[in-house]
């Protein structure tokens, strides 16, 4: 049986066939820390210090239990990280000479790749961090965003949908890097006109500290959009809490509206291949 072509299966993913981890004898091999450069397409931007303290405290009593995967560095010294840059920093600081390593060949556009698949699974990157991780797969490499999604283990409309995050202004992208603005805060700021409006409604969320449907609701009067106040006002936890999950499982904004006798669910799309990814994923599910 062939395996299949992409990288969203978890750790089978990182190690080549026949490298398991089984019964106390792990298929690796102890390389020193210093021989190991970092990964310079590692799409983690920074790693929370609570974190690092917490891993570092585990690694100097546990040592550390899953191996690092790494590639051979193309000038023959040392390796170049492909996974791992929590263990290797804890390690570091733990004071560790040696980690296990799996050795892998890969290039540079595998090595963003395992990067992001082990980054993504342990939901270690900031939506941002996976924007630019989606970005360069696509403009450096000319992936189109199905391939991206097939190697990353993510949906057609969520690798859309993230990458554009990065048409926010500047002052936006930062307070969605800093976790002051989530993702389902920052994509209704999209559909405004000018980088202006968007930074200004931005600082409107964060002073009134308004949710998700209270910053659409807010989108949609900047943007002359009606809305119904008399479903609003109908509106219970629950109903709200479906939407939420709808459009966390979706990728995309999702209206649910009540009426005398059941009511509508409106599912939003924002180009033809967004709707063929929804119309798959419904038909499939």
């Amino acid at each position: 049986m062939s395996r299949k072509r992409g990288l969203g299966r978890g750790l089978d993913a990182l190690i080549p066939a026949g490298e398991t981890f089984a019964e106390g004898a792990l298929a690796s091999r102890q390389v020193g820390v210093g021989e190991i450069r970092p990964n310079p397409r590692q799409p983690r931007a920074d790693i929370p210090r609570s974190e690092l303290e917490e891993l570092t405290a585990s690694i100097r009593q546990h040592g550390v239990l899953q191996p690092l995967v790494v590639t051979p560095a193309d000038d023959g010294k040392g390796f170049v990280l492909i996974a791992g840059e929590r263990r290797l920093e804890a390690a570091r600081l733990a004071g560790l000479a040696t980690v296990p390593v799996v050795v892998r060949l890969a290039d540079e556009q595998q090595s963003l790749e395992l990067a992001l698949v082990e980054n993504l699974q342990r939901e270690d990157l900031n939506p941002l961090e996976a924007a630019e991780g989606y970005r360069q797969l696509v403009e450096e490499f000319g992936l189109s965003h199905d391939e991206v999604a097939a190697r990353v283990g993510k949906n057609r409309s969520t690798v859309s949908n993230t990458l554009r995050l990065l048409r926010l202004p500047p002052s936006v992208r930062q307070a969605l890097a800093s976790g002051k603005l989530t993702e389902g805060h920052a994509r209704p700021l999209l559909s405004l006109p000018t980088a202006q409006a968007q930074s200004a409604t931005a600082q409107t969320i964060l002073k009134r500290g308004l949710n998700v449907r209270q910053t659409e609701d807010l989108v949609q009067r900047l943007t002359g959009v009606r809305r119904r106040p008399s479903a609003r006002s109908r509106r219970s936890p629950e109903e709200t809490d479906v939407e939420e999950q709808l459009r966390e499982a979706l990728g995309t904004k999702v209206s649910l509206r009540r009426g005398r006798k059941g009511g509508s669910l409106v599912i939003h799309f924002y180009s033809d291949e967004e709707l063929e990814a929804l119309i798959e994923r419904l038909i499939s599910s």
